[in-house]
């Protein structure tokens, strides 16, 4: 069978392109749909269907931009309501692309119109399942997204439908058969996805947690609900946009690649609210900046930084970025709803000085230095790594604020006294010092190479739960 996984790995997110005799079909399309349209002119194929696994909470699809550039039909599973033209499948219903044929399995738990599609080959043998974010390589959907939308469908609702789910319309299928979900390992659709991608069904049973054999629905909920984190701020932002439709991407980059001039963009951003967001290196970013700019760099996982971080999709926002990467970080920002960029700073941070205008920097040392400093002085050191990592190792007395709740916390950091941060490897401290800076904190030192480097030192490290603050 003819099926290609798109991966894009800055979201953790897979779509899918099968094509047969001519006929293509796209599964969970991203809001940029030109290398669709692309690989489908490369097989001299025509894009049929555009079948979505459900309303999406931590992306835009680009469901409605391919429908409307290709002519497909946008199928949902059973009870969608989209605002625009759709096909709503019923359980069991068929699709033929070329020889072969998609059969709509509706698997309500992750949201009420999840569907799962089967792939059949052109001998009618059971090849494959796309999943969507009903059954992960290792874990399956949260239940907990819903309750945004309405309060009628609690996620004890939800995960008792998705348990029944997995048991009734996807363990009884053949253990053979390839799982090809939406998403991997750092989606926050999930808890505890792997780093593959797709793997069968039969080693799934196997291995993950939540279609263990013998398994009661009480115990499925427990386990399934334990340790939930709350979702970002955006994702009901992005399923309300998933439903009623949004700008087209075109329509967005060419507002938002607009070149400003040094003083045009600091005119914009004092007549607005627009928020200022430099997506250079943090090595960058903390030798000269905008001051009040906001750290979130292309280099690591930028969408759902941007969408966990800045929390209302709307936000205007203005952009210091590498020289001819302003499309991309547009394009990127769209793929989580933020379509509301105003353009970006011609020339960048260097025609900013050359404009005779003001620059911050961020203090930032080696591990080497930290190691040094610690032992000469003992400053409060605060890790911004997750709660998780942190338990696995951290700087002895450390004090543990995660980046994802630094809006929320950012008052139990001191503002009086100096004090280290640090993250993983570099890329979160910068962006949390930003943060803190646009805040008024301005008191911290920035370790690089975060704790990956600090474990090479003599700094005294230990393995317990975070210290109090």
């Amino acid at each position: 069978m003819k099926i290609e996984q798109i991966y894009t790995g800055c979201i953790a997110q897979a779509a899918y392109y099968l094509e047969s005799n001519g006929e293509a079909a796209i599964f969970d399309p991203l809001r940029e749909v030109q290398p669709y349209i692309d690989r489908a002119a490369k097989d001299n194929a025509r894009i049929k269907y555009i079948f979505e696994t459900h309303f999406h909470a931590d992306f835009v699809s680009g469901h409605l931009d391919l429908a409307k550039k290709t002519g497909a039909e946008i199928v949902y599973g059973p009870t969608a309501k989209p605002e625009f033209e759709a096909v709503i499948a019923t359980d069991g219903q068929e699709f033929k692309v070329g020889e072969y044929t998609i059969r709509a399995i509706h698997t309500p738990g992750h949201t009420l119109e999840s569907t799962c599609y089967l792939l059949l080959d052109k001998n009618n043998d059971l090849h494959g399942l796309i999943t969507g974010d009903t059954l992960f390589i290792g874990d399956v959907g949260r239940p907990d997204l819903a309750q945004a939308l309405t309060s009628e469908l609690t996620q004890e609702v939800l995960a008792s439908h998705l348990y029944d789910s997995l048991r009734n319309k996807i363990m009884v299928l053949p253990d053979e058969l390839i799982v090809y979900p939406s998403h991997g390992a750092g989606s926050a659709c999930g808890k505890n996805m792997s780093k593959e991608t797709s793997d069968t069904l039969g080693h799934q049973k196997e291995t993950n947690y939540a279609l263990r054999a013998n398994m009661t629905k009480e115990e499925f909920i427990k386990e399934l609900l334990d340790g939930l984190a709350a979702p970002p701020a955006y994702f009901p932002q992005n399923v309300l946009m998933n439903i009623r439709g949004y700008e087209s991407l075109d329509s967005v980059l060419q507002k938002g690649t607009k070149a400003l001039s040094p003083v045009e963009f600091r005119t914009i951003a004092g007549e607005t609210e627009a928020l200022i967001l430099d997506v250079r290196h943090e090595d960058d970013f903390v030798k000269q900046h905008i001051p009040g700019s906001i750290s979130i760099g292309l280099n690591g996982q930028f969408a759902p930084w941007v969408g966990a971080l800045i929390m209302d999709v709307n936000q205007p926002l203005l952009l210091v970025t590498p020289e001819g990467k302003e499309n991309e970080t547009v394009t990127r920002l769209a793929r989580v709803g933020f379509d509301n960029t105003l353009g970006y700073l011609k020339g960048g941070i260097e025609a900013w000085k050359a404009a005779g205008l003001e620059i911050d920097t961020i203090e930032s040392i080696s591990p080497e230095v930290f190691a040094e400093g610690l032992n000469a002085a003992a400053l409060p050191v605060i890790d911004c790594r997750k709660p998780g990592e942190y338990n696995g190792g951290h700087v002895t007395d450390a004090v543990n604020i995660p980046l994802d709740f630094v809006n929320d916390q950012f008052h139990m950091v001191p503002k009086d006294n100096k004090f280290y941060l640090h993250c993983a490897g570099g890329y979160r401290s910068v962006i949390m010092a930003s943060i803190l800076k646009a805040r008024g904190y301005h008191n911290m030192i920035n370790v690089e190479k975060g704790f990956g480097g600090i474990k090479n030192t003599n700094v005294k490290t230990t393995l317990n739960q975070p210290a109090a603050i």
